[in-house]
């Protein structure tokens, strides 16, 4: 298998989970780790980000999901050398009636592509549904981006009871780790940014990384080019905190570059 499956994943929107897969994962290739994106998302935000929009879908995972398409036919190449991605579509929210009870599926099928890739990223939607179970089942760890608010800590603390009801799950996946929990959307100027900071750190302690992700324009703009942060902008703070955290991730699982 691949050195790492990790699902990115937080069951609310809006906290920066698609930026983060594609600009981690960017950042991952660009060291020379051949990456493979996931789009879990009907919202198909990855996609779109790594410059694949609807009309050049030719294959989706859901086409996959389906057993109409194999998976190796699924997979685009980006723009971006050592980064290919499988899209979603929007009739992957069906999915979510068809997978019921394929807990294993996505695993099941991505032992076709074990070999391929040092590195796959799974981009989860905002929800706790079939699609999110399969990403669980077929990870060794999943990545939790937190977006410095009010109510971060209440909807973290639904996500790891998830997190727990897997791996006790007797047929579950009992290897699967907290990859760690990225801060996002971060603004020191807030004092609850602070806060929040200050709370996740004191309850998850070195599962939380070090590198935080600000809000920035930049991040924002990006995806309407197609384009990932540091394609766009490599020098803005976005760019360089995203390039940080794959240093990070490099580091906390030994990985040679």
């Amino acid at each position: 298998m691949p050195k790492k499956i990790v699902s990115v994943i937080n069951q609310k929107g809006g906290v920066g989970k698609t930026t983060t897969v594609v600009n981690l994962a960017t950042s991952l290739a660009a060291i020379g780790q051949k990456t493979l994106i996931i789009d879990l998302d009907p919202q198909g935000n990855a996609s779109t980000g790594v410059g694949i929009p609807q009309n050049k879908r030719s294959s989706t995972i859901y086409n996959v999901f389906s057993k109409n398409v194999e998976i190796k036919d699924a997979i685009h190449h980006s723009g971006i050398s050592n980064l290919d991605i499988i899209p979603s579509a929007v009739e992957l929210a069906a999915a979510e009636v068809e997978l019921s009870g394929q807990r294993n599926l996505l695993k099941e099928i991505l032992k076709n592509i074990h070999n391929d890739y040092d590195i796959i990223l799974i981009d989860c939607p905002p929800s706790l549904g079939m699609l999110t179970i399969n990403a669980l089942y077929a990870s060794n760890s999943i990545l939790i981006p937190v977006q410095c608010e009010f109510f971060a800590l209440e909807g973290l603390s639904h996500l790891i009871k998830t997190y727990e009801t897997v791996i006790q799950n007797i047929d579950g996946n009992q290897d699967l780790e907290i990859e760690g929990v990225l801060l996002t959307m971060y603004d020191k100027r807030n004092n609850l940014t602070e806060e929040v900071e200050i709370e996740v750190r004191k309850v998850f302690g070195e599962a939380v990384y070090k590198t935080v992700i600000p809000r920035n324009i930049r991040i924002s703009e990006a995806p309407s080019y197609g384009l990932p942060v540091m394609m766009y902008d490599i020098a803005c703070p976005g760019s360089i905190a995203y390039i940080n955290l794959a240093k990070e991730f490099v580091q906390r699982n030994g990985i040679v570059i």
